[in-house]
């Protein structure tokens, strides 16, 4: 057993309720952050025939090994930058090895849109590659079954959704988190701290199904949107969400005081809500 705290055990993490999509990689891990060559092992172990939206097979390689753009060395050679003995870049190689089709499509999306940039003679990012870094560096995705819970967290409504409604919210909603910069946030979490979330109407049966299958789904669900419907053209596709709030993730919110702190649970205000997007027609994606 180590002496150092949970945050500097991967294993540790494990047991923390937002780490849930990781925790087979992380026990996997033990108890310090895995070099290069075991982290790739790890995740072919996990992942077997990884790979970039152009076929190329994904390894995580020494920054200095690569010398092309991020994004082109990824979709092009397959080749993903990661940092020896550096969570963030840890954690992105759990999150390939976990939402495996999703990250490929974000990877994709992000070459076609400094592609079309490229026509077009855009300046700067643009707002698709924006939403696109957003969303893998701090996305959460929020399924549930119950929209009345799931329109009000849209319009931050955090008090009677996490305080008043707290047991309907933990038997109604999945809490997904995808983006790798959060999981490394999460190990030593502050008041404040966001997720950008897209909220999800499901079925009954994606939340009835075994964690796994709901990560295959979310999976699944996010190539499909991403690649063919457009989500993620805009940083106004994803919602601040304080991760903090959710029922059970830190032992300070066992207190209704703490939800009525508005410097960390901020109101809407004048502001549009995000959209609850309803996909029962989605349930065969991969249950």
């Amino acid at each position: 057993m180590s002496d150092r705290p949970d945050y500097l055990v991967p294993a540790a993490l494990a047991k923390w309720p937002l780490f849930a999509p990781l925790a087979a990689l992380l026990e996997g891990s033990g108890d310090r952050l895995p070099g290069l060559l075991a982290l790739n092992r790890l995740v072919a172990q996990a992942a077997p025939g990884l790979a970039s939206a152009s076929g190329e097979a994904i390894r995580f390689v020494a920054p200095d090994a690569i010398s092309t753009d991020y994004e082109l060395s990824v979709f092009d050679c397959g080749q993903v930058a990661t940092r020896n003995d550096n969570w963030h870049d840890y954690f992105n190689a759990l999150v390939w090895a976990a939402f495996p089709r999703a990250k490929a499509a974000l990877n994709a999306c992000h070459m076609q849109a400094s592609a079309l940039a490229g026509v077009t003679r855009l300046r700067g990012r643009g707002p698709v590659r924006d939403a696109l870094t957003q969303f893998d560096e701090c996305g959460i995705l929020v399924l549930g079954t119950d929209d009345t819970l799931l329109e009000a967290m849209a319009r931050h409504d955090w008090l009677p959704v996490f305080w008043d409604a707290r047991a309907r919210v933990k038997a109604t909603t999945r809490f997904l988190l995808f983006g790798h910069a959060s999981y490394d946030q999460m190990r030593t979490p502050f008041n404040g701290l966001c997720a950008k979330a897209i909220y999800i109407s499901v079925p009954e049966a994606v939340l009835a199904a075994p964690l796994a299958a709901q990560i295959a789904w979310a999976d699944a669900w996010l190539e499909d949107r991403v690649t063919d419907k457009g989500l993620l053209s805009s940083p106004r596709d994803l919602s601040p969400l304080p991760m903090l709030g959710i029922p059970g993730v830190v032992r300070e919110n066992a207190v209704r005081a703490f939800y009525e702190d508005t410097a960390q649970f901020r109101p809407l205000g004048a502001r549009t809500p995000a959209t609850v997007i309803s996909d029962v027609e989605a349930t065969s994606l991969a249950l």
